[in-house]
């Protein structure tokens, strides 16, 4: 579909939309790239599961290369991205979700460690954001699915209604 611009140019809505997602990613690889460099320095502040700042670090620039290389990953390696992507991810979640609520307090007297409460509830938080939204894509996914499969038997319906009426008459 072409919509005319303010200035009498054709401007195509998908090239519009496609300029948005890349934006979107663009901002998005931004924001991974910088929590992932500040939380490299974190390496040494939790120590009651030590891998947690690792873990982060490495899913920000799993998502960072997602974002930039995707083209070259599904040509060239996809299943074997994916099952990278997806095994770190289920590791991080052991890492972060058993020691759920750590001791945030580094200059406590207890024995029990700690982990610096930033660190830890950016990944808690982090994991739970991927749990949300791949709900709410799989939620809107069905109800397309749904509103299609509803959408396409009223539609043979009518057609057969049609026939049914066209042959009578006939």
């Amino acid at each position: 579909m072409s919509v005319t611009c303010g200035s009498g140019e054709p401007h195509n809505e998908s090239q519009g939309r496609t300029r948005c997602k890349l934006v979107i990613f663009f901002i998005a690889a931004i924001a991974f790239v910088v929590v992932g460099f500040l939380y490299s320095f974190y390496f040494k502040e939790c120590p009651r599961q030590p891998f947690i700042p690792i873990y982060f670090s490495v899913l920000c620039v799993i998502l960072v290369a997602q974002y930039c290389w995707w083209n070259w990953i599904k040509k060239n390696c996809c299943c074997l991205f994916t099952v990278f992507a997806i095994s770190w991810f289920i590791a991080g979640n052991i890492m972060v979700y058993s020691i759920y609520e750590p001791n945030y307090n580094k200059n406590t007297t207890e024995t029990e460690p700690y982990c610096e409460k930033n660190l830890y509830l950016t990944a808690f938080w982090f994991n739970n954001l991927i749990y949300i939204i791949t709900g709410v894509v799989f939620l809107l996914f069905t109800c397309c699915c749904c509103i299609r499969l509803c959408a396409n038997d009223d539609h043979d319906d009518t057609q057969t209604l049609l026939r049914y009426t066209v042959v009578v008459r006939s």
